[in-house]
């Protein structure tokens, strides 16, 4: 009992002082980009079901803006964290007309037309089939029509491309409107993944259940214990880093702490993890189980959601923009065994296994020297278009 209450005595200090955050970890993405040199503009996106979301842009001279899609429990913070060593500043240095875009659920999307995130239960049913079908659509025709041009430019981490197949397999009218997909660390299959996450998986049925019956829709919510124990422990220098990134980062992603060092964590854990729906999760662990790249798997309610008793697996060869698929040797999440069977579904991808040999999952975004190993393989396909 002595410990818990210093524990929460720590945790409200925390949230008085937010001491152990640098400042970049409690910076958002306008603040930042203002720091690093920018004005960004944020733009409100309604998407067809009812949700809001914020995008935001720095603007430049290039004509085809940019878009950049974020991952898993992340926001389109994860794109300007690493100040001028950042992708979307890096882009935004050199002229380049950037958006970073965001799904519900996260910081910039806690916001529906008719539902309360913080007491309506149905405001987070949803996976990153949503993603796909409502946010990413309604983000690229917001672009489209505030640039007047007929074609974006897409870079996306992990999820942030896997929701690109979701929609141009099922609106396939949107493979016109991109002219091409830069992929890091493409997320699709799941079904090479090496323990621990693959442990977590197999039991995932159960914690499901679980969470159905204990009522948990969201997690990661700002504010709540576990992000305030996150932010409170892991900016400790040595404890911290053991605890955090060696113990639950580099297990899931990969292990490379050359590039994700200790200095950065108070500014990383200001930003991730982010909001995310507990359905979201369960449906990337179905994928894994089922090894499909499916929709949702209701079970016994199929037959009524999708008049068949399997749900409908997403139609890869539909998606005919063109995919550059760029993977990490050392990718605990975006295997290269599953990038394989990727390849082989995608009808028009190249394909590039970094030359870096501890490139992680974490490496693609936060990576200490991302304008070294990964931003010149970037740079190459944007001046080719």
């Amino acid at each position: 009992m002595a410990t818990l209450k210093v524990l929460i005595f720590l945790i409200f200090i925390n949230r008085c002082f937010a001491s152990h955050l640098s400042e970049d970890g409690r910076l958002n993405f306008l603040e930042l980009a203002t720091k690093y040199g920018h004005n960004a503009i944020q733009y409100i996106v309604n998407t067809e079901d009812g949700y809001i979301l914020k995008i935001f842009r720095i603007p430049g001279k290039r004509k085809i803006p940019i878009l950049l899609m974020h991952g898993l429990a992340d926001t389109s913070d994860t794109w300007v964290i690493r100040g001028n060593s950042s992708l979307a500043i890096t882009l935004a240095n050199d002229g380049y007309d950037v958006w970073a875009g965001n799904v519900r659920g996260n910081k910039y999307g806690r916001n529906n037309i008719y539902l309360n995130p913080d007491t309506d239960k149905e405001f987070w049913n949803f996976s990153f089939h949503e993603y796909g079908f409502y946010d990413l659509a309604a983000i690229i025709d917001t672009i489209l029509n505030i640039t007047k041009v007929s074609q974006i430019n897409a870079i996306g981490h992990s999820q942030g491309n896997a929701i690109f197949y979701v929609l141009c397999s099922l609106k396939p009218e949107y493979n016109k409107k991109i002219n091409f997909l830069i992929a890091l660390a493409p997320i699709a299959f799941l079904q090479n993944i090496k323990p621990p996450l693959k442990d977590i998986i197999e039991i995932s049925p159960i914690i499901n259940k679980l969470s159905q019956i204990l009522n948990i829709r969201e997690l990661f919510k700002k504010d709540s214990v576990l992000i305030d124990i996150w932010q409170f422990l892991c900016p400790e220098p040595i404890i911290g880093y053991i605890s955090c990134v060696k113990s639950v980062i580099f297990p899931i992603a990969g292990y490379d702490s050359e590039e994700l060092e200790s200095n950065f964590v108070p500014t990383l854990v200001g930003h991730f993890p982010n909001g995310v729906s507990e359905k979201n999760l369960y449906h990337f662990a179905q994928v894994s189980l089922r090894r499909k790249f499916a929709q949702y798997d209701y079970g016994e309610n199929n037959i009524a959601i999708y008049n068949s008793e399997e749900p409908p697996q997403y139609n890869l060869s539909a998606v005919t923009t063109k995919i550059y698929l760029f993977a990490g040797a050392n990718d605990k999440l975006a295997t290269l065994e599953d990038v394989a069977i990727l390849r082989e579904k995608l009808p028009n991808d190249e394909y590039l296994l970094l030359p870096r040999r501890k490139m992680n999952h974490a490496d693609f975004i936060w990576g200490r020297h991302m304008y070294e190993y990964l931003f010149p393989y970037i740079f190459k396909v944007l001046r080719n278009f």
